[in-house]
């Protein structure tokens, strides 16, 4: 285990320690947008029967949705409220940021073939046979430049860029206001009341002083007409569970006022932050994340991005060229076997007081997660410095890896947020 320093809020969001010996750049990302840009990689057959017409066979439309400075959410919202076009997206990209996503929609008649504004910017590719599924998506690929970083040689850092683990990002719960896996854990032990008052009432050393006062005020319902008036733009979430509230729905129906997939990510940042302490446990102990053991479960590597099917590991066929090491999620699925990581994960669940069939939420069904798999190491494919004198990186993640996680390790910030995280 490497000993460097980890910020408070690193260690609120379960990632206690580093992987990697190299000291660290330093420096800032997400100063302007362009400085940080994603682009998806679907599967390439998606594009083998697409056609330009929309006709009896291919009837679904497929988007490429470039946007900057605003968040995929707050894009989908944008362009229904101002075009009334129901959009669906298979990934979600955080605002401060140049993207390129996949989008569709139901929406079968009316089809417009470009959408512009200020920020978004909407185009037809074509049309599909079946709608765009979350399956297609194979990774992600970044280009992005560190600003004011201490310009030193990163050779090491390449050296042991398979050894980061896969740690879920800042972004999972909720950046400076890590709240969303208090939440979650709130819903997952069933007091829906605590779940409604951290969304309210949370504050952190990176709120303003007016954020501040609104949250501390909104302790007392009896000042939700008054903050209805004072909310700024940002807190949606808080004004539809204050107008809920209000008009007398219970805890439970005040939070289905959320959208539904906002409302997901809360339960997932919990099983995130699960995740995140299984993975700093498994790097104190000195556990190898690249290489499996007896008794682990592991992904069969399909492609450079791609894991097949989970199965367990085989000390006399298998190596790092043909699996990786799999980690079973928190879920009302999860049963503890011999593998390495389910022993941690199981023992983390007890720390925090619940047990797998607390997942199942009887009273919110659609909060409900089953588990699944994530693979241990950051499968970092591609890396490159394209200018070291700006220190421009460029490189391919698996979906659902974040490349904030590569960078902590390469900038190792004293102050994340600060630092753009």
């Amino acid at each position: 285990m490497i000993k460097f320093p980890v910020p408070i809020i690193d260690q609120k969001a379960g990632m206690n320690c580093y992987c990697t010996s190299f000291k660290g750049v330093g420096g800032l990302i997400k100063q302007q947008a362009d400085e940080f840009q994603v682009s998806e990689i679907i599967d390439p057959a998606v594009f083998n029967d697409l056609s330009s017409v929309q006709d009896q066979l291919h009837r679904y439309p497929l988007y490429i949705l470039e946007k900057s400075n605003i968040d995929s959410n707050h894009a989908i919202s944008q362009i229904k409220k101002r075009f009334g076009v129901p959009l669906k997206v298979i990934g979600l990209k955080d605002a401060k940021a140049i993207t390129k996503q996949y989008a569709t929609t139901e929406q079968l008649k009316n089809i417009p073939r470009e959408i512009r504004t200020d920020q978004i910017f909407l185009t037809l590719k074509g049309f599909s046979r079946k709608p765009l599924a979350k399956a297609s998506l194979l990774g992600n690929e970044f280009t992005i430049i560190i600003s004011n970083n201490n310009q030193l040689d990163i050779s090491t850092f390449e050296r042991e860029i398979k050894d980061i683990a896969n740690f879920y990002g800042l972004q999972r719960f909720g950046s400076e206001r890590s709240v969303t896996h208090l939440v979650g854990r709130e819903i997952v032990r069933r007091n829906f009341k605590n779940a409604v008052e951290l969304l309210l009432c949370y504050t952190s050393e990176y709120d303003s002083k007016t954020s501040r006062e609104i949250r501390e005020k909104s302790r007392d319902p009896h000042n939700y007409p008054r903050l209805l008036k004072l909310l700024p733009r940002g807190m949606d979430i808080e004004r539809q569970l204050m107008s809920a509230i209000l008009q007398g729905k219970d805890v439970i129906h005040a939070l289905r006022t959320i959208p539904i997939n906002m409302r997901r990510l809360f339960v997932q940042a919990y099983q995130g932050y699960i995740f995140n302490i299984c993975l700093s446990t498994a790097i104190r102990n000195g556990e190898n994340l690249l290489k499996g053991k007896e008794g682990d479960l592991c992904f069969e590597i399909g492609g450079p991005l791609i894991f097949g099917k989970i199965r367990k590991f085989n000390s006399i066929s298998d190596s790092e060229s043909n699996v990786v090491p799999a980690i079973r999620l928190a879920g009302y699925s999860f049963q503890a076997g011999k593998g390495r990581f389910e022993l941690i994960t199981k023992d983390t669940m007890q720390d925090e007081g619940v047990v797998a069939r607390d997942f199942y939420i009887k009273e919110m069904q659609e909060l409900s997660s089953q588990g699944g798999f994530r693979q241990a190491p950051l499968w970092c494919r591609d890396f490159s410095v394209i200018d070291k004198t700006m220190l421009t990186l460029s490189f391919k993640l698996p979906k659902g890896s974040y490349a904030t996680t590569l960078l902590r390790e390469l900038m190792k910030p004293f102050d994340p947020i600060s630092s753009g995280f």
